[in-house]
């Protein structure tokens, strides 16, 4: 009966040793779930809309093919649209009942605020066709002929496919999707069906075991009849355990070895984590909010989203990162065409004119450099039109050696990119107040705001009224003066020290305008906002009855003038950039100062 036992288990380990390894060979489910489709109509464009990037969940492993060069990128799926504008475009969706992706042909929609030139003579720099290098891309990816890329990308999230933006896009499209293919039970099944083996081999054993010692002599078994005493045989020589030349094996060890070697190696071929049963995971994700019941057993309607903000903290420094490298080359070269593809206003004005000073003088210092360094605020503002705005702090360990820099940089429409407005040197003692996070953004507060202890648009004007007035200015009470370093450096004071320096021949005047930037104010937590403005001071130097000859102290003035002397005049424009913090009306803190910069960008003879 034990021999029985034995062979029943043994079948049953064979059976479950087979299944389980089938389970991971023969059953074996793929390990990806793919969708192909091909793109005919011709479009420079094609999108894969989000709805068809989540047609299952896991990551997307995007491969295209069918042109000379592939591109690919994803964004934000109404900035890939805006990016598209008005022209048409192959739109990759899902079937869900046909379980396929679907491909036709859209016609996109212009977004933005579209800015004509002030003189309609102006020349107009024609928008890009290729998508290649776009701010607006969370990643991108080029390749000749044919591109492979894995993503993990969640709802609201589209991926734009072209060649170079005009030729066709490539017409061979396949997303697939990994697909759990684990076999929990293969595991148990394999080492299950080696304990079963090992127990079918122990009962063998009990079997042979048993089998011999029924076969030994019985005891108490009844005599026959005598039989004659048969001749003694000659009793054989005794051979010691040293004459044995070969060593003494056990039968039942090498027995017992084979199916401990058989366990062993099903056991480890169960290792892996797909080989076994897991606990299912716990529950994440955020919860939604959902109407709430009123008195009157209405409910209580949702509040529109707000939108979203210009940009993500990777999106921006990876922009800002090509920004620093791009001026750092500038500047050393002293490459006008380079640093105007990313600079504008008042920030592009004073390297420009630091650019020709430098030419002429070398020694002359250059303008201070955007450090390499990480970001330590990021406020974008919550949007989806153009133009768009968004305030970084760029902060190195190194404070000492290293100046912090404020950027301002604004995107005008989808096609172009995001260009500094302003690039402002902290003050040491500043505190930047705080602000929303930066997946949330700030709001965009309009220039002539009211909520405001003071409108942003007035806000120039009346600290350029304090540096040219002092304390006489009607604005003197409304600006903390503590930690302004600013009034030490271009106040009245400074200015006083400039007119003492001049003859009697001359005399020297200081007025205001308005600088070239735009106001940008942005919302911060405590109600109030954060301002920059760009303000020229104006210097003129004119000789006194119109017959002395004024030379140009400076270097820098004789550069941009290109007068050695004259007796008529000098007019010298100095560009301010200024940040502030402007706190809500009504409340008793006053309007800090954040940061400045400043520099010459214009010296010319008067007429």
């Amino acid at each position: 009966m034990r021999f029985v036992f034995a062979i029943l288990a043994f079948v049953l380990a064979a059976l479950m040793i087979a299944f389980g390894i089938a389970q991971r060979t023969v059953f074996l489910e793929p390990a990806s779930t793919s969708l192909s489709t091909t793109v005919e109509d011709g479009s420079a464009f094609a999108v894969i809309d989000s709805t068809a990037l989540a047609a299952f969940s896991g990551s997307q492993t995007l491969t295209v093919s069918g042109s000379d060069s592939v591109f690919v990128a994803y964004g934000r799926t109404d900035d890939v649209k805006a990016w598209i504008g008005a022209e048409d475009y192959a739109d990759v969706g899902f079937d869900s009942d046909a379980n396929a992706l679907t491909v036709s042909t859209a016609t996109g929609t212009a977004t933005g605020t579209v800015t004509e030139p002030a003189d309609e003579a102006a020349e107009v720099t024609p928008l890009p066709t290729n998508p290649a290098g776009s701010d607006l891309w969370l990643e991108e990816f080029s390749a000749p002929e044919s591109l492979t890329t894995t993503i993990n990308v969640p709802a609201g999230i589209s991926v734009l496919i072209a060649s170079d933006g005009t030729a066709p896009a490539p017409t061979e499209i396949s997303v697939a999707w990994p697909t759990d293919n684990s076999t929990p039970w293969a595991g148990p099944l394999i080492v299950g069906g080696a304990l079963m083996a090992l127990i079918g081999f122990v009962i063998y054993l009990l079997g042979l075991l048993h089998l011999r010692r029924s076969r030994r002599p019985r005891r108490n078994v009844s005599r026959g009849p005598r039989m004659p005493r048969l001749p003694r045989v000659p009793r054989p020589k005794t051979i010691k355990a040293s004459e044995i030349t070969g060593p003494r094996r056990s039968i039942g060890k090498s027995m017992i070895a084979v199916p401990l070697v058989l366990v062993s190696g099903l056991v480890l071929s169960g290792c892996s984590p797909e080989f076994w049963p897991s606990a299912a995971p716990e529950a994440t994700g955020t919860a939604t909010a959902t109407a709430s019941p009123t008195a009157e057993g209405t409910e209580e309607p949702v509040a529109d989203e707000a939108p979203e903000p210009a940009v993500t903290v990777p999106q921006l420094e990876r922009i800002v990162g090509g920004i620093v490298n791009l001026t750092a080359e500038a500047d050393a070269n002293l490459d006008a065409a380079a640093i105007a593809t990313r600079f504008t206003g008042p920030a592009l004005e004073q390297r420009l004119a630091n650019y020709k000073i430098r030419t002429a003088d070398a020694s002359f210092a250059p303008t201070t450099a955007l450090p390499d360094a990480p970001l330590t605020l990021t406020l974008p503002q919550q949007t989806d039109t153009w133009p768009r705005v968004v305030t970084t702090v760029l902060q190195s360990a190194d404070e000492a050696s290293v100046p912090t820099m404020a950027l301002i940089l604004k995107q005008e429409s989808p096609r172009e990119n995001y260009l500094v407005e302003y690039a402002i040197q902290l003050e040491a003692s500043a505190k930047v107040p705080g602000v929303a996070p930066a997946t949330i953004g700030a709001v965009a507060i309009a220039p002539d705001n009211k909520f405001m202890s003071m409108a942003p648009e007035a806000v120039g004007p009346a600290y350029a009224d304090i540096l040219l007035n002092g304390e006489a200015s009607a604005s003197y009470p409304l600006f903390e003066a503590e930690g302004d370093t600013a009034r030490t450096q271009l106040g009245v004071e400074a200015k006083q020290a400039q007119k003492d320096k001049l003859e009697d021949t001359a005399t020297m005047e200081f007025t205001n305008a308005v600088g070239s930037g735009d106001v940008v104010a942005l919302a911060t937590n405590d109600s109030g906002s954060i301002v920059a403005v760009s303000v020229n001071e104006i210097t003129t130097v004119t000789a006194v009855n119109g017959k002395a000859t004024i030379e140009p102290t400076s270097g820098p003035s004789r550069a941009l003038s290109g007068i050695d002397k004259t007796s008529k005049g000098i007019q010298s424009t100095y560009s301010e950039q200024l940040l502030f913090h402007v706190p809500a009306a009504g409340s008793t803190d006053k309007i800090v100062l954040l940061g400045f910069s400043q520099g010459l960008i214009s010296s010319v003879e008067l007429p």
